[in-house]
């Protein structure tokens, strides 16, 4: 009887002496290209997980400049060919059937996707190619003929971290000390500093929650910090610092720090669906919580007043005097500066201005934290003054923060109203600000 086991087993000692005859050195360009010709062959189907694991090994002992030779090669010999493309064409043309639009699809596709999904089944692929797409993005903005590669890697992101492939996990003191490790390794928006730190954001009044990636293990995807209070939180010092005021009832979840963990998951969209995955997860464990919202920093914002020219300024300003707000701009001005607070309105129309009316190309808020929660079918509630009053918080946007709220009943509304007509929807309570 045969043995299953066995059987495998003898195909991949076969794989090993047919794609192993050469002792694999580090940073060899060459064979890590002819490998990956191996793999899209008839017999790198039939060795693919020998092949694969290969190229893995290499990958990752490639030099920076070899990586960047290696995108080059792989995108100019696996992208489509467009007099194949266009055979094609006239092919379907002649006959419209199922068979030749597949064709077509095929063609037009290329191999690069192919490649990519045949080195994943190296058993670390998923995190080589995630690392791979990293080194990539790194190269991009002065290699612009690599865009397309990375399209086809994003692409085939959106495909291997659907929500319904992640687990959503709650992070507690009880979670495994690795996961821990690399949650206050990761967190991008409010820095961890050590150890109690992190317990105090784990404790009662909060929630934390975290997606894994089945393939990825003991290695967060992205993750959200939420904090318990009446009404939406108005300072992160508030939120983060040690607990004092015992068992108390609370109305209101503020999502305080969405941190995305893989810089080679950046712009593969996992955000909006993990806060409304947590939405509900607050729902069903504490349905006393009937408000969600977030407190949330403006990076970006200090550069962009640093560099606006005074009549601008002047413009946004309307009837309040420059001058009230120069000291902004002064080598003297510190964190805790008083002046903050006695000239809070017009800071209050330069952050209205900006989150508003300073768009990119596509006519949407040039700040991403603004266009991430718009997007998911928030409003923009609250301009909070002295909200982050760090170093951080100053260098990011003199410590002003900004409260979305997201009114469970408004959302889809507010998201179509967001993305078909460029609306972006503010509270009366900015509204008065800003008058």
């Amino acid at each position: 009887m045969f043995n299953l086991k066995e059987i495998i087993s003898s195909i991949a000692d076969v794989g090993q002496k047919i794609f192993k005859k050469k002792e694999l050195k580090k940073n060899d360009l060459d064979t890590i290209l002819s490998l990956c010709r191996d793999l899209l062959s008839t017999k790198g189907a039939a060795f693919g997980i020998t092949v694969a694991r290969d190229i893995t090994d290499l990958y990752t002992s490639l030099s920076v400049e070899n990586k960047l030779t290696f995108f080059k090669k792989i995108n100019e010999e696996y992208k489509p060919s467009h007099t194949e493309v266009s055979k094609v064409i006239d092919e379907y043309k002649k006959t419209q059937n199922d068979k030749n639009l597949y064709k077509l699809f095929v063609t037009s596709e290329g191999k690069r996707k192919e490649l990519f999904k045949r080195i994943n089944m190296s058993p670390n692929g998923m995190s080589t190619i995630v690392s791979l797409r990293e080194d990539l993005l790194k190269n991009i903005d002065k290699n612009k003929d690599l865009i397309s590669l990375d399209d086809d890697l994003r692409e085939l992101f959106k495909s291997w971290f659907n929500p319904g492939f992640l687990k959503l996990a709650k992070i507690t003191w009880d979670t495994k000390a690795a996961v821990l490790e690399k949650i206050m390794k990761y967190e991008r928006v409010h820095e961890i500093k050590d150890m109690d730190e992190l317990k105090r954001r784990l404790g009662e009044d909060r929630r934390f929650f975290s997606y894994f990636h089945p393939a990825l293990e003991d290695e967060p995807i992205i993750f959200v910090q939420v904090a318990l209070t009446n009404g939406l939180g108005k300072s992160i010092q508030e939120i983060t610092k040690p607990r004092t005021d015992g068992d108390k009832k609370y109305d209101t979840a503020t999502f305080y720090s969405i941190s995305n963990c893989q810089d080679g998951l950046s712009r593969v969209t996992l955000g909006n669906f993990l806060i409304k995955r947590v939405v509900f997860e607050i729902q069903e464990e504490l349905p006393n919580i009937k408000n969600f919202g977030t407190l949330s920093p403006i990076p970006g914002f200090r550069n962009w007043y640093m560099n606006l020219e005074e009549k601008l300024v002047e413009n946004i300003l309307g009837n309040i005097p420059l001058e009230n707000i120069s000291f902004l701009k002064s080598p003297s001005f510190k964190i805790g500066d008083t002046r903050i607070l006695s000239n809070k309105n017009a800071i209050y129309k330069l952050v209205a201005h900006y989150l508003m009316n300073e768009k990119n190309k596509k006519q949407l808020p040039i700040n991403d934290v603004c266009r991430f929660h718009l997007g998911n079918g928030a409003i923009i509630d609250d301009i909070v003054i002295n909200a982050n009053i760090s170093e951080v918080g100053f260098n990011r946007s003199f410590g002003v923060m900004v409260n979305y709220l997201y009114e469970l009943k408004n959302i889809e509304k507010n998201h179509e109203e967001y993305i078909n007509n460029k609306t972006i929807i503010v509270s009366d309570k900015v509204k008065k600000l800003i008058q």
